[in-house]
């Protein structure tokens, strides 16, 4: 058997595991969500969106160590030396308790002060607000010591894990969720502490599990001058991308709380739940594809590389668009059928994330490969300084010209799409890969697909009257039509003939 059907079957078995834990997840999370908001409140929702999202603006750092962690060690795993292997983790260990301290010393000095003087927080709920920070600050400490960990679990592959964990994560959640209905004391402050709380037991047991099966998790905390360089060096110029990340997620969270208020923060924070489940669809299938486009680069096989960065490119496209399609026309009925409670502005927070998230689905592939060339410094400078531009260019539109919340999304779409023009300019031809291959084979099917697979489903929904039975009407057309333009329009031959195989495969065991 060769090694890309090796790599194949383990790519789907590692895909498949992970959707089992996504469609458990899911279940639990919505609900889950459901439960937090009522009885939280929409006041309290959102200042914990908010209120948390002021240390999450550091995830840049742990964003950028996380890919640097990545890269490293999936790229040492594929040479297969254990004592490379050893030494790296030792360093990159070493870079995280850094980080921490950065991130402690930010978060009590600076972000503090942002907290208490900038954000829009009744008087009487600064106290809770506080709690959350404080939490908040100690989570994300715990994130970036963890980060090695779950970077070793990517690079082996071993997705059972994240499955695992995974699930009984989810499980904890819908368990605090529920303690807030029946505490005596003040929800917000509770649910902060569950919340550590459980990110503290995940770090445990991603820990535990790493030093029983990976010898390299074994090293401890070390310092070798050269590649430590080399891998802070790396981090570094990551993050300015991740900077741009964050910056554009909790920098718009921020600017909708300056120029709104505590009520659109939890309007945004239930779209971007639903996103999060939303693409969480794509990153599976992703993440179990990701190691093997850096074991590709490492071994020098760049046609295998080049053939799964347009499958990952493509079909996590299609996924997105399979599912937030009926999402984006049915978005006020789902919202009150999985809410009750909905807050002003959701429906069209929804619509407009879910489309930036087709766009940001795009992006994952190519930067995986340019990390695996280790090349990175044109592209993260080009590509952070575009994302940047997301915050400042919103806030002057906010301030001069009162623009409604919706437009800060526009913004976000608008300038992700001409940063997605400028990664395939600079990524592509450093892996050795035409432009004009990726665009007939990637960009072209894409634009068809997504614009004429909207069509039919738009016509029934604006030709029927709204009720339980159009829903599900909407629902069926539009994953038809997905369906049958994505096979026709959007696959090449050979995908149709692996379609068809593996359809007929299904049929003959239900005939049996």
């Amino acid at each position: 058997m060769s090694s890309n059907s090796t790599n194949n079957k383990r790519i789907a078995k590692n895909t498949l595991l992970l959707y089992v834990r996504m469609l458990f997840t899911i279940a639990i999370g919505l609900y889950t969500g459901r439960v937090v908001l009522n009885a939280l409140g929409i006041t309290d929702y959102g200042i914990y969106n908010v209120v948390g999202g002021v240390i999450a603006m550091l995830g840049f750092l742990t964003g950028s160590m996380s890919a640097a962690s990545s890269r490293f060690i999936t790229y040492d795993l594929g040479k297969g030396d254990i004592t490379v292997m050893k030494r790296t983790f030792g360093n990159i260990l070493s870079i995280h308790f850094i980080i921490a301290g950065v991130i402690l010393l930010f978060g009590e000095t600076i972000g503090l002060w942002f907290v208490l003087n900038k954000l829009q927080i009744p008087a009487e709920r600064m106290t809770a607000a506080l709690w959350v920070y404080q939490f908040s600050v100690f989570t994300s400490i715990l994130s970036v010591i963890s980060v090695p960990y779950n970077a070793a679990i990517i690079a082996h592959e071993r997705m059972k894990a994240f499955a695992y964990i995974g699930i009984v994560d989810a499980v904890l959640k819908l368990l605090i969720a529920c303690v807030l209905l029946i505490v005596p004391f003040d929800r917000l402050k509770v649910y902060a502490l569950l919340f550590f709380s459980i990110q503290v037991f995940d770090r445990i047991v991603y820990g535990v599990y790493c030093t029983r099966h990976f010898q390299e998790t074994k090293a401890k905390p070390t310092f070798n001058g050269k590649l430590f360089k080399e891998i802070f060096g790396f981090a570094v110029w990551t993050m300015n991308g991740n900077l741009a990340v964050i910056g554009y997620t909790q920098g718009i969270n921020i600017l909708l709380n300056m120029f709104f208020g505590p009520a659109v923060n939890a309007a945004r924070g239930v779209a971007v739940q639903v996103q999060v489940v939303v693409q969480n669809f794509c990153n599976n299938f992703q993440m179990a594809l990701n190691p093997q486009l850096t074991k590709s680069y490492a071994q020098n096989d760049l046609q295998h590389m080049h053939q799964l960065l347009k499958v990952s490119s493509k079909f996590s496209f299609f996924m997105i668009l399979f599912i937030s399609l009926p999402l984006m026309l049915e978005a006020p009925l789902v919202l009150k059928w999985w809410l009750g409670v909905v807050p002003e502005h959701t429906d069209n927070f929804l619509r407009l994330i879910l489309c930036s998230s087709m766009l940001i689905t795009l992006s994952n592939p190519l930067v995986v490969s340019v990390h695996a060339t280790g090349r990175i410094k044109r592209f993260q400078a080009i590509e952070g300084t575009m994302l940047l531009c997301i915050v400042p260019i919103a806030y002057l539109l906010l301030k001069l010209f009162g623009i409604p919340p919706e437009c800060v999304f526009c913004v976000h779409i608008v300038v992700e799409a001409c940063t997605q023009y400028a990664r395939m300019r600079i990524v592509l031809p450093m892996i050795g890969m035409r432009v004009v291959e990726y665009v007939k084979e990637v960009v072209v099917p894409l634009v068809k697909v997504v614009v004429l697979a909207p069509i039919l489903p738009l016509l029934v929904y604006h030709l029927t009257e709204q009720s339980v039975a159009t829903f599900f009407l909407v629902c069926v057309v539009s994953v038809l039509s997905v369906s049958a333009c994505v096979y026709f329009i959007g696959c090449t031959k050979r995908e149709q003939e692996f379609a068809n195989k593996k359809i007929s495969a299904i049929i003959l065991k239900f005939k049996r």
